[in-house]
């Protein structure tokens, strides 16, 4: 299933459904954050952070949105005047599963020269309710490096709880990292 989900964050923040066309202003804000998100995020190559690869990685997230397995948003700074709407960040459900799990992982990130505004915070609730509203989930997960206590906060603010500790789980800035996996029930619906 597809979420239509938009949500304003802050007067001049905007959250909605990622298009093909923001690939040019994620490329854009990606160069922008590089060193605030290198700590992490993977490893990757310089391709990626251009329009063609950007390109490249929202048509595979399109093509997985369709297959109902990922929804990724884009947060979109407005212009005061004429001009393109400017990329400030991202939030994604990725492994979508319904059945008996109906459970989803949200990542999600900002751009450097927005942090410390709240919209993480905002744009985990607006996803929050759009898995429990839209898409009929029961539970979402995410996961923070052991260091990321801001990410920790944002979650645990939105009503997110620790329940372990992953060694060695994802592949992060050169080097396999720890994390604190935390989870939120939406909902005691049955299936």
């Amino acid at each position: 299933m597809i979420t239509t989900t938009s949500a304003r964050l802050a007067a001049d923040v905007l959250m909605r459904p990622a298009e093909l066309a923001d690939a040019a202003g994620f490329a854009r804000s990606y160069q922008r954050s590089l060193d605030h998100l290198r700590a992490t995020e993977p490893v990757r190559a310089e391709g990626y952070y251009t329009p063609a690869g950007q390109t490249e990685r929202l048509r595979a997230q399109l093509a997985e949105r369709d297959a109902g397995r990922l929804m990724p948003w884009v947060l979109v700074r407005e212009p005061d005047g004429p001009g393109e709407p400017d990329v400030v960040g991202a939030i994604t459900l990725s492994q979508i599963t319904y059945g008996p799990l109906r459970s989803a992982s949200v990542g999600y990130w900002i751009d450097a020269g927005y942090l410390r505004r709240g919209l993480a915070s905002a744009a985990v609730r607006a996803v929050c309710a759009a898995a429990d509203g839209e898409l009929g989930l029961h539970r979402l997960e995410a996961g923070t490096l052991l260091d990321n206590t801001a990410s920790q906060r944002v979650l645990t603010g939105c009503g997110f709880t620790l329940y372990g500790t992953a060694e060695k789980y994802l592949f992060i800035n050169g080097a396999w990292r720890d994390h604190r996996l935390f989870q939120k029930i939406l909902n005691d619906r049955c299936p």
